[in-house]
């Protein structure tokens, strides 16, 4: 078990960049998922499942960090895994810029994650 800094610490600065990572992540899933709504189509459907996996993920593993939470470390570890998913999803539409973005969006994140997920909350 790795040792939790205190909540009343303040975050390091890789901390608040995650955090920022899987918010900002967060927001163009769900952005991404309401364009999906909108253009329907089964594909849409698939790329939608990945990207409600990741929007849910971002979030908590986001306020997982804020908050200190023992399993945050884990937390990142499955949010990465959720990005890379959600990434993938979107490339299965390279051409629309939207997808793009999110893919972007979702891979930054993934990869802050990784980098959280290996260090000491």
């Amino acid at each position: 078990m790795t040792q939790q800094q205190p909540a009343t610490e303040p975050m390091s600065q890789e901390m608040q960049d995650c955090v920022q990572a899987c918010m900002s992540c967060h927001g163009v899933c769900e952005e991404t998922m309401s364009s999906c709504l909108q253009m329907g189509g089964q594909a849409r459907m698939q790329i939608m499942r990945a990207l409600m996996d990741c929007s849910e993920m971002t979030r908590m593993c986001a306020d997982m960090m804020m908050r200190r939470s023992p399993l945050a470390n884990e937390m990142c570890m499955m949010c990465a895994q959720a990005c890379d998913m959600g990434a993938e999803a979107c490339m299965s539409m390279p051409d629309d810029d939207r997808m793009t973005r999110c893919a972007e969006s979702c891979r930054r994140c993934s990869e802050m994650c990784r980098a959280m997920a290996g260090a000491t909350m």
